[in-house]
């Protein structure tokens, strides 16, 4: 866990930028010695939301799975992510 006061931000905002993305991982940032806020580069979060999404949709899956729910064949799933990818050009 990497923690910085606030007054690295407020005094050298570049420099400070320039270390969250070259650490690219989150920066916890406290205010009077107390946690205020958590700064990342927009990279990160973004791999970060990826992370979460791709996590929820594999729950709902292993639910849909433990309840019987019908599973796709493979060249069936192919094709809808192949016609998904393809709109998504557009």
């Amino acid at each position: 866990m990497i923690i910085k006061p606030s007054t690295s931000i407020r005094q050298d905002y570049n420099n400070f930028s320039k270390y969250c993305h070259e650490i690219d991982e989150p920066v916890y940032i406290t205010r009077n010695g107390e946690a205020d806020l958590v700064v990342m580069s927009h990279e990160t979060y973004k791999r970060m939301e990826a992370r979460f999404k791709l996590q929820s949709k594999l729950l709902v899956a292993e639910k849909e799975i433990s309840e019987g729910k019908e599973l796709l064949e493979h060249h069936e799933l192919m094709a809808r992510m192949r016609k998904k990818i393809n709109a998504e050009k557009k």
